[in-house]
């Protein structure tokens, strides 16, 4: 099965249903919040919440693998079951699995997410390229193959992150541009925007600097930091300048705190949809 590839389906689904993603992230203090016991049974309660709650309006549902993980297989069937229940009601699935290794074990990676037969198949994947961009090979040419994506990490939000993708090459660019220069030949001539996306974190703010210029790479632009992380929507264009349209906003715990009201939870993802779009229409009237 090979799909409509992932960044035309990603740019119309951001069109259609507002440019936004929300993340499941059943962590134990946010099961607490919800008045859930940190178990098997509360990860799905909360996760087919989450699930019933947003998938048919939101664009792209991002489930943090690691969340699921901790519970073992029986948490990692749910895992299968949301990304499933997702997918049917219309929402892209982004897996945030931020895998990252060479050969073999890479193919593998790339199989468990991006292989149609998988039970955790996913729109696309998060992953790292700091074994080098040629590690990634094999999960690029998985994607391409049937249709999925891929957002590598480029420049993250966190403080720790600045003393790898800051550093310096011998050529003079920093590893963060050189994996954006990667990515912009990976998005070449593809319409209306590529499959392969960049992590960039809306808290940069003017600390991007000079990378401003490397973010238009003709693909989608993962911004985490929108919410509880203190950046807001109307920050986006001073990110991420001529690039902002392609901003796919990531919100978490700003839209997850409202729960377990299903009401209320959609009732906040609509706001930061309408808030993103705003934002953007404003940066750019030709995305209105």
């Amino acid at each position: 099965m090979t799909l409509e590839p992932f960044g035309a389906r990603l740019r119309r689904a951001m069109d259609t249903r507002g440019p936004l993603c929300v993340g499941i992230d059943p962590h134990a203090s946010l099961l607490a919040d919800w008045g859930l016991p940190d178990t098997i049974d509360g990860l799905e309660r909360f996760t087919r919440t989450v699930v019933e709650a947003l998938a048919d309006r939101v664009a792209v549902l991002k489930p943090q693998s690691a969340f699921f993980e901790r519970f073992g297989s029986r948490g990692i069937a749910v895992l299968e079951q949301a990304v499933a229940d997702s997918r049917e009601a219309g929402a892209l699935v982004l897996m945030d699995a931020k895998r990252g290794d060479i050969g073999s074990t890479m193919a593998a990676y790339a199989a468990t997410y991006l292989d149609p037969s998988s039970p955790l198949f996913s729109d696309a994947v998060t992953v790292s390229p700091y074994l080098g961009y040629g590690s990634l090979r094999p999960a690029l040419e998985l994607a391409r193959e049937s249709g999925t994506g891929m957002f590598v990490l480029a420049l993250t939000s966190n403080p720790e992150g600045a003393e790898v993708q800051h550093a310096v090459r011998a050529d003079g660019a920093s590893v963060a541009a050189t994996m954006l220069n990667h990515l912009r030949a990976e998005n070449a001539d593809a319409a209306p925007m590529g499959s392969f996306g960049a992590v960039v974190g809306a808290t940069l703010g003017g600390s991007l600097g000079a990378a401003r210029a490397d973010l238009d790479i003709n693909g989608p632009l993962l911004a985490p930091g929108i919410g509880a992380q203190g950046a807001t929507a109307a920050d986006l264009p001073k990110v991420f300048g001529a690039a902002v349209r392609d901003v796919v906003p990531n919100v978490s715990r700003g839209v997850l705190r409202h729960g377990p009201d299903v009401t209320a939870l959609r009732t906040s993802a609509e706001r930061f949809a309408a808030e993103v779009r705003e934002a953007v229409s404003a940066a750019d009237p030709a995305a209105g």
